[in-house]
């Protein structure tokens, strides 16, 4: 299909035809996406890294698990979530490749300073610390993806970009428990911080700047609200009239409470429940999240991009029905009295968990025009982490010192059941009514 074919299907409404060849090359642009998957492969270690070390810094500190919880959601999230909106409203205006080089810079340092917390404030300040950094990762960076691929190929690009994810989260932890195991806590962040600052260095100096809206309509290349007159309060209004937008992000925000809920804490739960050292329990879910993870991750975007090229609804129900997919998949894991048979079995549902990031991250690109799809992406990211990085966490650690004094250390068990399967069946609901309003919202797409 060509690219003028699919911008026609997604609503573009100029008819005139897209750009046929790559603006760089296609090696160059392979290359631009490669660097990108490293870039968010070190944010989510970074990030990602805390979760299989916080019982260890509970100890350590004399920590409660409402505290983790805000550690990993409310401490991060909110500024994170917050100014994304004003990154991104600079990064539609601005050179992208360098907000995402400070960004790392900024990240990366802040992770390493986690390692000299001394208390409880102190972590929460390193958070928020990187929190700030990475603020400024994903939104240029999903421009960028967007001004790199033509829309026939953008979702499955973007669940390369998120491949980051699982890859990320697969050596934090892999890394962090290992250290952990042979030094200590504060030795993992110091080691697994400061490589970042090469990455910057390399982002800033060899990552291409695309035309901005290349493969859309030619007579908009670089041109769209040229003197900046359209403020983040007017795209965020017409956002919010399109009622796929507003499904389809809040489908993910509740897929982000519990995925980032039970990311929290799964290691935890195996630690306490089953018994687990942090280096074992490190390698087995890294291998998940390298293998089946990555996988699912990958597929969501590709099954989109390939079934989505007649019926962009298919964008939707992609993520619907692997969500539902994996809903007794999470009765089994969560439940089975073995741990080395359940995290078998988590190998599977990790497929499906990860399969609504492409399609989701896709759709929003294509409802909006060049110069607003950072702001577009950080409003999604500001609702999805809002939601689900703030609120998850927290609320499995709150739910799970509540049950606590009747079920003692299954209290987390029973709080990631209730937590995971009440809120994938609502995200399920959601991404079905963003399908329904999809092919409306896309036609009109360049309406204010």
């Amino acid at each position: 299909m060509s690219s003028q074919g699919s911008e026609a299907s997604a609503g573009d409404s100029h008819g005139s035809e897209a750009p046929r060849t790559w603006e760089f090359g296609a090696g160059r642009t392979r290359y631009a996406l490669a660097l990108l998957v490293v870039v968010y492969v070190f944010n989510f270690i970074d990030r990602s890294i805390l979760s299989i070390l916080q019982d260890s810094i509970k100890a350590d500190l004399g920590l409660a698990d409402w505290q983790l919880g805000l550690l990993q959601g409310v401490a991060f999230a909110v500024l994170y979530s917050t100014l994304g909106i004003p990154i991104a409203r600079w990064a539609d205006r601005g050179v992208r490749r360098s907000i995402i080089a400070l960004a790392i810079f900024v990240w990366s340092g802040m992770t390493a300073l986690t390692g000299m917390a001394r208390g409880f404030v102190d972590l929460a300040l390193a958070r928020v610390g990187v929190g700030i950094g990475e603020a400024g990762c994903s939104p240029p960076a999903h421009s960028l993806i967007s001004d790199y691929f033509p829309l026939e190929r953008r979702a499955t690009a973007l669940a390369i970009y998120s491949l980051g994810i699982p890859i990320g989260s697969a050596i934090g932890t892999f890394s962090g428990g290992w250290i952990n195991e042979l030094f200590d806590w504060r030795t993992a962040f110091l080691v697994v911080g400061l490589p970042g600052i090469l990455v910057a260095i390399l982002v800033r100096l060899t990552l291409r700047e695309p035309t901005r809206g290349y493969w859309d309509d030619p007579r908009a290349h670089g041109v769209a609200d040229p003197e900046g007159r359209e403020s983040a309060w007017q795209v965020i209004r017409s956002m919010a009239r399109r009622p796929s937008f507003l499904h389809l992000a809040f489908a993910g925000a509740l897929h982000a409470f519990y995925g980032y809920g039970a990311g929290a804490f799964i290691p935890s739960f195996f630690i306490r429940v089953h018994e687990f050292d942090t280096g074992e329990l490190g390698t087995w879910l890294a291998a998940i999240g390298i293998t089946t993870g990555a996988l699912g991750t990958f597929l969501g975007g590709w099954m989109g991009d390939r079934i989505g090229r007649n019926d962009p609804r298919w964008y939707m129900w992609v993520p619907a029905l692997a969500t539902a997919a994996y809903i007794p998949f999470a009765f089994l894991f969560y439940l089975w009295p073995d741990g080395r048979a359940a995290l078998m079995i988590y190998a599977l549902p990790a497929v499906l968990s990860g399969m609504y990031l492409g399609p989701t991250f896709a759709m929003t690109q294509a409802l909006v025009p060049p110069h607003r799809r950072a702001l577009a992406s950080a409003l999604l990211l500001f609702i999805l982490n809002m939601i689900g990085m703030g609120l998850g966490p927290l609320c499995v650690g709150i739910v799970s010192d509540l049950l606590e004094p009747r079920f003692g250390i299954e209290s987390l068990r029973w709080a990631l059941v209730g937590v995971v399967v009440a809120c994938a069946a609502w995200s399920v609901l959601h991404y079905l009514l963003a399908a329904k309003h999809l092919r409306a919202d896309l036609a009109r797409r360049d309406d204010p």
